[in-house]
Protein backbone atom coordinates (compact mmCIF):
# COMPACT_ATOMS: atom_id res chain seq x y z
CA UNK A 1 0.00 0.00 0.00
CA UNK A 2 1.53 3.36 -0.67
CA UNK A 3 2.29 6.03 1.84
CA UNK A 4 3.49 5.11 5.13
CA UNK A 5 5.43 1.82 6.43
CA UNK A 6 3.95 -0.25 9.31
CA UNK A 7 6.51 -1.18 11.68
CA UNK A 8 4.90 -3.65 14.49
CA UNK A 9 7.08 -3.18 18.23
CA UNK A 10 7.32 -6.00 20.11
CA UNK A 11 9.14 -7.28 23.02
CA UNK A 12 11.35 -10.84 22.53
CA UNK A 13 10.20 -13.36 19.96
CA UNK A 14 7.70 -12.86 17.40
CA UNK A 15 7.40 -16.31 17.22
CA UNK A 16 6.57 -17.06 20.66
CA UNK A 17 3.64 -19.62 21.42
CA UNK A 18 1.11 -16.87 23.41
CA UNK A 19 -2.51 -15.69 22.24
CA UNK A 20 -0.45 -11.99 21.75
CA UNK A 21 2.11 -12.92 20.13
CA UNK A 22 0.26 -15.01 17.67
CA UNK A 23 -2.39 -12.11 17.17
CA UNK A 24 0.83 -10.05 16.26
CA UNK A 25 2.27 -12.69 13.56
CA UNK A 26 -0.65 -13.23 11.55
CA UNK A 27 -1.76 -9.45 11.77
CA UNK A 28 1.53 -8.95 10.32
CA UNK A 29 1.17 -11.57 7.65
CA UNK A 30 -2.07 -10.61 6.60
CA UNK A 31 -1.16 -6.72 6.75
CA UNK A 32 1.43 -7.37 4.25
CA UNK A 33 -0.33 -9.27 2.04
CA UNK A 34 -3.26 -6.50 1.70
CA UNK A 35 -0.21 -4.55 0.69
CA UNK A 36 0.88 -2.70 3.69
CA UNK A 37 4.68 -2.42 3.75
CA UNK A 38 5.03 -3.93 7.08
CA UNK A 39 7.92 -5.17 9.27
CA UNK A 40 8.61 -5.60 13.01
CA UNK A 41 11.35 -4.67 15.73
CA UNK A 42 12.00 -6.67 18.75
CA UNK A 43 13.16 -5.09 21.88
CA UNK A 44 14.76 -6.85 24.60
CA UNK A 45 12.51 -9.61 26.12
CA UNK A 46 12.76 -7.85 29.83
CA UNK A 47 9.79 -6.14 29.13
CA UNK A 48 7.44 -5.29 30.75
CA UNK A 49 9.86 -5.19 33.17
CA UNK A 50 12.81 -3.89 31.23
CA UNK A 51 16.48 -3.88 32.78
CA UNK A 52 18.24 -0.63 32.10
CA UNK A 53 19.98 -2.18 28.66
CA UNK A 54 16.74 -2.78 27.49
CA UNK A 55 15.14 0.53 28.06
CA UNK A 56 18.19 2.13 26.56
CA UNK A 57 18.10 -0.08 23.34
CA UNK A 58 14.27 0.52 23.00
CA UNK A 59 14.87 4.71 22.90
CA UNK A 60 17.44 4.12 20.30
CA UNK A 61 15.11 1.84 18.23
CA UNK A 62 12.29 3.69 18.58
CA UNK A 63 13.77 7.20 17.80
CA UNK A 64 15.66 6.06 15.01
CA UNK A 65 12.05 4.93 13.39
CA UNK A 66 11.34 6.69 10.16
CA UNK A 67 8.96 10.09 11.16
CA UNK A 68 6.91 8.69 8.04
CA UNK A 69 6.25 5.08 9.31
CA UNK A 70 3.18 4.17 12.13
CA UNK A 71 4.36 2.56 15.17
CA UNK A 72 2.00 -0.23 15.89
CA UNK A 73 3.25 -0.98 19.67
CA UNK A 74 2.47 -3.78 21.66
CA UNK A 75 0.74 -3.02 24.61
CA UNK A 76 3.24 -5.31 27.00
CA UNK A 77 5.93 -2.56 25.71
CA UNK A 78 4.29 0.24 25.51
CA UNK A 79 2.43 -0.10 28.70
CA UNK A 80 6.70 0.13 30.44
CA UNK A 81 7.86 2.77 28.18
CA UNK A 82 8.80 5.97 29.36
CA UNK A 83 6.29 8.25 28.86
CA UNK A 84 8.45 11.28 27.83
CA UNK A 85 9.50 8.89 25.03
CA UNK A 86 6.50 7.70 23.37
CA UNK A 87 5.97 11.71 23.56
CA UNK A 88 9.02 12.79 21.83
CA UNK A 89 8.50 10.37 18.81
CA UNK A 90 8.46 11.54 15.46
CA UNK A 91 6.57 8.21 13.74
CA UNK A 92 2.43 8.15 14.37
CA UNK A 93 2.05 5.74 17.40
CA UNK A 94 -0.67 2.75 17.37
CA UNK A 95 -1.14 1.27 21.04
CA UNK A 96 -2.27 -2.33 20.81
CA UNK A 97 -3.50 -3.36 23.77
CA UNK A 98 -4.69 -6.90 24.43
CA UNK A 99 -5.25 -6.65 28.17
CA UNK A 100 -4.23 -3.90 29.98
CA UNK A 101 -1.08 -4.88 32.21
CA UNK A 102 -2.43 -3.45 35.51
CA UNK A 103 -4.77 -6.65 35.00
CA UNK A 104 -2.19 -9.23 35.34
CA UNK A 105 -2.30 -11.41 38.24
CA UNK A 106 -0.03 -11.22 41.04
CA UNK A 107 1.22 -7.96 41.08
CA UNK A 108 1.75 -5.98 44.11
CA UNK A 109 -0.11 -2.79 44.57
CA UNK A 110 2.71 -0.56 43.65
CA UNK A 111 3.54 -2.16 40.51
CA UNK A 112 -0.25 -2.15 39.63
CA UNK A 113 -0.32 1.26 39.99
CA UNK A 114 3.21 2.10 38.04
CA UNK A 115 1.62 0.23 35.53
CA UNK A 116 -1.63 1.79 35.49
CA UNK A 117 -0.85 5.29 35.17
CA UNK A 118 1.71 4.28 31.95
CA UNK A 119 -0.31 3.02 30.31
CA UNK A 120 -2.87 5.81 30.66
CA UNK A 121 -0.73 8.29 29.84
CA UNK A 122 1.54 6.38 26.95
CA UNK A 123 -2.21 4.95 25.45
CA UNK A 124 -3.44 8.31 25.94
CA UNK A 125 -0.72 10.02 23.67
CA UNK A 126 -1.43 7.30 20.92
CA UNK A 127 -2.67 8.35 17.92
CA UNK A 128 -5.28 5.10 17.71
CA UNK A 129 -5.53 2.48 19.72
CA UNK A 130 -6.28 -1.40 18.77
CA UNK A 131 -7.87 -3.76 21.59
CA UNK A 132 -9.33 -7.49 20.86
CA UNK A 133 -12.30 -7.19 22.00
CA UNK A 134 -15.19 -4.72 23.16
CA UNK A 135 -14.39 -5.91 26.67
CA UNK A 136 -11.15 -4.16 26.59
CA UNK A 137 -12.63 -1.44 25.07
CA UNK A 138 -15.24 -0.80 27.57
CA UNK A 139 -12.06 -0.88 30.61
CA UNK A 140 -9.70 1.42 28.49
CA UNK A 141 -13.13 4.14 28.43
CA UNK A 142 -14.41 3.75 31.98
CA UNK A 143 -11.09 2.85 34.08
CA UNK A 144 -8.18 4.82 32.12
CA UNK A 145 -10.84 7.11 30.88
CA UNK A 146 -9.71 6.87 26.92
CA UNK A 147 -11.67 8.61 24.58
CA UNK A 148 -14.09 5.75 22.93
CA UNK A 149 -13.59 7.27 19.37
CA UNK A 150 -9.82 6.24 19.08
CA UNK A 151 -10.76 2.75 20.07
CA UNK A 152 -11.19 0.19 17.57
CA UNK A 153 -12.18 -3.62 18.18
CA UNK A 154 -10.49 -5.52 15.80
CA UNK A 155 -11.11 -9.41 17.01
CA UNK A 156 -8.71 -12.17 16.29
CA UNK A 157 -9.38 -14.39 13.60
CA UNK A 158 -8.91 -18.19 13.85
CA UNK A 159 -7.06 -20.93 11.59
CA UNK A 160 -9.43 -23.92 10.89
CA UNK A 161 -8.38 -27.44 10.75
CA UNK A 162 -9.91 -30.71 9.95
CA UNK A 163 -9.75 -33.31 12.11
CA UNK A 164 -9.09 -36.65 11.31
CA UNK A 165 -8.17 -38.31 14.67
CA UNK A 166 -9.99 -39.81 16.95
CA UNK A 167 -11.24 -38.88 20.27
CA UNK A 168 -8.99 -40.34 22.91
CA UNK A 169 -10.13 -43.09 25.81
CA UNK A 170 -10.44 -42.17 28.53
CA UNK A 171 -11.81 -38.92 27.70
CA UNK A 172 -9.34 -36.17 27.29
CA UNK A 173 -9.74 -32.04 29.49
CA UNK A 174 -7.47 -29.97 27.24
CA UNK A 175 -6.29 -26.59 29.25
CA UNK A 176 -4.13 -24.19 26.70
CA UNK A 177 -2.61 -21.52 28.30
CA UNK A 178 1.32 -20.19 29.05
CA UNK A 179 2.11 -20.83 32.61
CA UNK A 180 1.60 -17.53 34.62
CA UNK A 181 -0.77 -17.33 37.73
CA UNK A 182 -2.83 -15.37 35.87
CA UNK A 183 -4.05 -18.30 33.41
CA UNK A 184 -4.88 -20.34 37.29
CA UNK A 185 -3.75 -24.03 36.21
CA UNK A 186 -3.23 -24.26 39.82
CA UNK A 187 -7.39 -24.09 40.13
CA UNK A 188 -7.65 -26.75 37.45
CA UNK A 189 -5.45 -28.95 38.74
CA UNK A 190 -7.27 -28.99 42.88
CA UNK A 191 -10.97 -29.39 40.31
CA UNK A 192 -9.74 -32.24 38.89
CA UNK A 193 -8.53 -34.06 42.07
CA UNK A 194 -11.96 -33.68 43.05
CA UNK A 195 -13.08 -35.81 40.37
CA UNK A 196 -10.25 -38.77 40.51
CA UNK A 197 -13.53 -41.12 40.56
CA UNK A 198 -14.40 -40.57 37.06
CA UNK A 199 -12.87 -41.89 33.82
CA UNK A 200 -10.61 -39.12 32.11
CA UNK A 201 -6.91 -38.18 30.86
CA UNK A 202 -5.92 -34.09 30.99
CA UNK A 203 -3.32 -31.94 28.84
CA UNK A 204 -2.08 -29.11 30.21
CA UNK A 205 -0.27 -27.15 26.95
CA UNK A 206 1.56 -23.66 27.26
CA UNK A 207 5.09 -22.16 27.40
CA UNK A 208 6.49 -21.29 31.22
CA UNK A 209 6.57 -17.52 31.46
CA UNK A 210 6.66 -17.47 34.95
CA UNK A 211 9.87 -19.94 36.48
CA UNK A 212 8.42 -19.99 40.14
CA UNK A 213 4.68 -20.57 39.22
CA UNK A 214 5.88 -23.32 36.93
CA UNK A 215 7.55 -25.27 40.23
CA UNK A 216 4.44 -24.26 41.69
CA UNK A 217 2.34 -26.48 39.64
CA UNK A 218 4.95 -29.29 39.00
CA UNK A 219 4.52 -30.04 42.97
CA UNK A 220 0.92 -29.48 43.48
CA UNK A 221 0.72 -32.58 40.74
CA UNK A 222 2.46 -34.57 42.76
CA UNK A 223 0.90 -33.02 45.71
CA UNK A 224 -2.49 -34.25 44.71
CA UNK A 225 -1.22 -37.39 43.28
CA UNK A 226 -2.35 -36.54 39.32
CA UNK A 227 0.80 -36.81 37.91
CA UNK A 228 -0.32 -40.32 36.01
CA UNK A 229 -3.24 -38.16 34.95
CA UNK A 230 -2.57 -34.96 34.49
CA UNK A 231 0.79 -34.27 31.56
CA UNK A 232 1.87 -30.28 31.41
CA UNK A 233 3.65 -29.59 28.38
CA UNK A 234 5.66 -26.87 28.15
CA UNK A 235 6.53 -26.95 24.16
CA UNK A 236 3.59 -27.85 22.14
CA UNK A 237 4.36 -26.88 18.32
CA UNK A 238 1.31 -25.65 16.34
CA UNK A 239 0.12 -29.03 14.71
CA UNK A 240 0.77 -31.01 17.76
CA UNK A 241 -1.67 -28.42 19.33
CA UNK A 242 -4.10 -28.91 16.65
CA UNK A 243 -3.77 -33.08 17.07
CA UNK A 244 -4.62 -32.41 20.82
CA UNK A 245 -8.28 -30.22 19.94
CA UNK A 246 -8.84 -32.92 17.89
CA UNK A 247 -8.54 -35.62 20.20
CA UNK A 248 -10.08 -33.76 23.15
CA UNK A 249 -13.44 -33.92 24.68
CA UNK A 250 -13.63 -30.78 26.82
CA UNK A 251 -11.70 -27.95 26.96
CA UNK A 252 -11.46 -26.15 30.59
CA UNK A 253 -9.66 -22.74 31.52
CA UNK A 254 -9.42 -21.98 34.93
CA UNK A 255 -8.55 -18.36 33.93
CA UNK A 256 -8.34 -15.19 36.93
CA UNK A 257 -8.53 -12.33 33.56
CA UNK A 258 -8.99 -12.43 29.72
CA UNK A 259 -8.89 -9.79 28.14
CA UNK A 260 -10.31 -11.60 24.61
CA UNK A 261 -8.70 -15.38 25.02
CA UNK A 262 -8.10 -17.04 21.29
CA UNK A 263 -8.14 -20.11 22.81
CA UNK A 264 -11.90 -20.02 23.64
CA UNK A 265 -12.06 -19.54 19.45
CA UNK A 266 -9.79 -22.21 18.91
CA UNK A 267 -11.57 -24.50 21.32
CA UNK A 268 -15.24 -23.52 19.27
CA UNK A 269 -13.67 -24.30 16.30
CA UNK A 270 -13.28 -27.89 17.24
CA UNK A 271 -16.55 -27.92 18.44
CA UNK A 272 -15.72 -28.70 22.58
CA UNK A 273 -18.18 -27.85 25.59
CA UNK A 274 -16.09 -25.22 27.20
CA UNK A 275 -15.25 -25.22 31.47
CA UNK A 276 -13.93 -21.81 32.14
CA UNK A 277 -14.65 -18.28 34.35
CA UNK A 278 -16.48 -15.40 34.38
CA UNK A 279 -13.70 -13.23 34.46
CA UNK A 280 -13.29 -10.20 31.98
CA UNK A 281 -13.72 -11.23 28.15
CA UNK A 282 -14.63 -14.43 28.80
CA UNK A 283 -18.15 -13.98 29.15
CA UNK A 284 -18.14 -12.34 25.69
CA UNK A 285 -16.16 -14.72 23.58
CA UNK A 286 -17.59 -18.17 25.04
CA UNK A 287 -20.93 -18.82 22.79
CA UNK A 288 -24.22 -19.15 24.71
CA UNK A 289 -24.58 -22.83 25.43
CA UNK A 290 -21.20 -23.69 24.44
CA UNK A 291 -19.78 -22.97 28.09
CA UNK A 292 -20.39 -23.15 31.99
CA UNK A 293 -18.53 -20.47 33.43
CA UNK A 294 -17.63 -20.55 36.86
CA UNK A 295 -16.36 -18.19 39.77
CA UNK A 296 -12.59 -17.29 39.69
CA UNK A 297 -10.64 -19.43 42.14
CA UNK A 298 -13.45 -21.92 42.74
CA UNK A 299 -12.54 -24.79 42.16
CA UNK A 300 -15.08 -27.38 43.76
CA UNK A 301 -17.90 -25.41 41.22
CA UNK A 302 -15.33 -26.08 38.46
CA UNK A 303 -15.06 -29.71 39.39
CA UNK A 304 -18.73 -30.18 39.47
CA UNK A 305 -18.79 -28.85 35.67
CA UNK A 306 -16.16 -30.89 34.73
CA UNK A 307 -18.16 -33.79 36.08
CA UNK A 308 -21.45 -33.24 34.87
CA UNK A 309 -19.98 -32.69 30.98
CA UNK A 310 -17.95 -36.14 30.98
CA UNK A 311 -20.71 -37.97 33.19
CA UNK A 312 -23.42 -36.61 31.03
CA UNK A 313 -23.29 -37.53 27.22
CA UNK A 314 -26.67 -35.43 25.93
CA UNK A 315 -24.95 -32.34 28.40
CA UNK A 316 -21.33 -33.16 26.49
CA UNK A 317 -23.83 -33.45 23.03
CA UNK A 318 -25.26 -30.22 23.72
CA UNK A 319 -22.49 -28.29 24.43
CA UNK A 320 -20.31 -29.85 21.41
CA UNK A 321 -23.40 -28.63 19.02
CA UNK A 322 -23.38 -25.07 20.01
CA UNK A 323 -19.85 -24.60 20.52
CA UNK A 324 -19.50 -25.80 16.72
CA UNK A 325 -21.99 -23.61 15.24
CA UNK A 326 -20.66 -20.75 16.92
CA UNK A 327 -17.17 -21.62 15.83
CA UNK A 328 -18.37 -21.59 12.57
CA UNK A 329 -19.09 -18.24 12.15
CA UNK A 330 -15.59 -17.08 13.65
CA UNK A 331 -14.07 -14.30 11.60
CA UNK A 332 -10.99 -14.79 9.65
CA UNK A 333 -7.32 -13.29 10.12
CA UNK A 334 -7.78 -11.52 6.30
CA UNK A 335 -11.16 -10.10 8.04
CA UNK A 336 -8.93 -9.18 11.28
CA UNK A 337 -6.24 -7.65 8.94
CA UNK A 338 -8.83 -5.38 7.01
CA UNK A 339 -10.39 -3.92 10.43
CA UNK A 340 -6.56 -2.81 10.97
CA UNK A 341 -5.93 -1.70 7.78
CA UNK A 342 -8.70 0.92 8.10
CA UNK A 343 -7.33 2.49 11.04
CA UNK A 344 -4.07 2.65 9.70
CA UNK A 345 -5.53 3.96 6.41
CA UNK A 346 -7.03 7.03 8.34
CA UNK A 347 -3.70 8.43 9.80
Amino acid sequence: MAGKSLVLVIPGDISTQTGGYIYDRRLLRELESQGWDASHISLGKSFPKPTNSDMQEAREKLIAADRESILLIDGLALGALEPELVRALDADVIALIHHPLAYEGNLDSKSRERFFETERVNIEASKRVIVPSPHTKNLLTGEYGIDDSKINVAEPGIDFFKCNQEKLEPPLVLSVGIQVQRKGHDVFLKALAQITHLDWQAVIAGSVQDEQYATELQKLLIDLNLENRVSIESSVSGMELADLYCQASVFALATRYEGFGMVFNEAMSYGLPIVSCETGAVPDTVATGAGKLLAVDDFESFAGALAEILEDESVRNEMSQASKQAGQKLKSWEQTAETVSRVLASL
